[in-house]
Order: C-alpha cells, then structure tokens, then sequence
C-alpha cells in the first residue's frame, strides 16, 4: 500500500523559508513523478511543482523562481524547499503521486502572516 506522509509545515512570516519532506513507502519511488498540490482555504486545491523520475522539474508560475522541488531516491523522499514566503502561500500542501490511482499524503499546514 502507498504510503504519502509529509512534514515541515508551520507558521513563518513574510519573506521567510520552509521545507517540507515527503516519505513514501509500499512503492518503486524512483520509478515515479511526485508533485506537490496546496488548497487555499475557499480555493480549489492547485498543482505547485512536479518532478518527474528522471529529476525534470515544473513549477506554477506563482511560484517559479521561490520555490524547489527536489528528490533523494536514496531516502524515497521528495522536498520543497520554499523561500520568500508570501501571505497568499499560506495552505495546506499535499504530496501527490500516481500508481495505477492517486495517492495523497495527509498534508502539512503552511501559514505565512504579513
């Protein structure tokens, strides 16, 4: 069974930093994309960044230039290493990946205040 469990949320302010980490379990993680998605209190939930198994990265544009998506095959870890954090970041991030169906982690709060 795929197993998503995400860490590393919390409160910062305005201009801050945050990582969060993703563990998978129950699945080949090399052999997978994983994406991080985050929904906004009243908001659809959105696709933040993606990495694909061969470490090829896409971003939102609200995000490109702040945010990094990274993995570590060894540790079946994905990463999202958030810099200048805005108040309009602030949601609940999930990790996402796909295996026949999609598989979500718990979530992790990130809230940014001004």
């Amino acid at each position: 069974q795929v197993q998503l469990v995400e860490s590393g949320g919390g409160l910062v302010q305005a201009g801050g930093s945050l990582r969060l980490s993703c563990a998978a379990s129950g699945m080949i993680f090399r052999l997978n994309a994983m994406d991080w998605y985050r929904q906004a209190p009243g908001k659809q939930r959105e696709l933040v960044a993606r990495i694909t198994r061969g470490g090829d990265t896409m971003y939102a544009d609200s995000v490109k230039g702040r945010f990094t998506i990274s993995r570590d095959n060894a540790r079946n870890t994905v990463y999202l290493q958030m810099n200048s954090l805005k108040p309009e970041d602030t949601a609940v991030y999930y990790c996402h990946t796909v295996l026949g169906r999609d598989y979500w982690g718990q979530g992790t709060q990130v809230t940014v205040s001004s």
